[in-house]
C-alpha cells in the first residue's frame, strides 16, 4: 500500500528548513565575525559535528526495534517512553535530523569554509582556486566520512541512541513544563 504524501508535513518541513537554516547561517556569521582562524575552524567543526550527530540519530531511529523500548518502558525507565515515540514515527524523524538538520548543517559547513578559505587567501596572498577547493575537499571528506562512520556506529548501537535521544526530550520536556 503506497503512503499520500502529507501536504501539511511537507509545509511544515519546508519551514522548519528555511527557520533553522537561517538561525544555522546567522550563528555562522555572529562566529565568524571579527574572529580568528582558531574561533573560526571550531565553529566549522561545530557545523560538521551537529550534521553527524544529527545523522546518527536520524539513521538509529530508523534502524532501531520497538522491543526492548516496551520493556524499558514498562520499568519507567526515563527516555523510554520517548524513544518508543521516536521510532514510531521514524519516517518523520528521519527527514528531520537527516535532511533537514544533517543537509542544512552540511551546507552552512561549505558556506563558513569558503569563508575562511578567502580569509585565507586575502591574509596570506595565497590562491584563491586552490584554497578553495583544498578546504571544501577536506570539509567534503571530513563530513561524508564522519557520516559514514556514524551510519555504521548508529545501525550497531540503535538502541542506546534512541534511548539517549529520548531521554534528552523527557528531560527536555521536564525543563519546559511538558508531561
Amino acid at each position: 500500500m503506497k503512503k499520500k504524501a502529507d501536504k501539511r508535513w511537507i509545509i511544515t518541513v519546508v519551514v522548519m528548513s528555511i527557520c533553522i537554516s537561517v538561525l544555522l547561517t546567522f550563528a555562522s556569521d555572529r562566529a565568524l565575525e571579527d574572529t580568528g582562524y582558531i574561533i573560526s575552524f571550531i565553529v566549522l567543526l561545530a557545523f560538521i559535528s551537529i550534521g553527524i550527530f544529527f545523522d546518527v540519530v536520524g539513521v538509529a531511529v530508523t534502524s532501531a526495534r520497538e522491543t526492548p523500548f516496551h520493556s524499558m518502558a514498562s520499568h519507567r525507565e526515563k527516555g523510554a517512553s520517548e524513544a518508543l515515540r521516536l521510532i514510531r514515527k521514524a519516517e518523520r524523524v528521519s527527514s528531520v535530523c537527516n535532511d533537514v538538520v544533517g543537509d542544512i548543517a552540511g551546507i552552512v559547513s561549505g558556506a563558513t569554509a569558503a569563508v575562511i578559505a578567502a580569509s585565507l587567501a586575502r591574509d596570506f596572498s595565497l590562491s584563491n582556486v586552490l584554497l578553495q577547493l583544498a578546504v571544501t575537499g577536506i570539509v567534503s571528506g571530513v563530513t561524508i566520512g564522519g557520516k559514514a562512520l556514524g551510519k555504521t556506529v548508529a545501525i550497531n548501537n540503535s538502541t542506546g541512541i534512541v534511548l539517549g535521544a529520548g531521554k534528552v526530550i523527557y528531560f527536555a520536556n521536564r525543563l519546559f513544563g511538558k508531561k
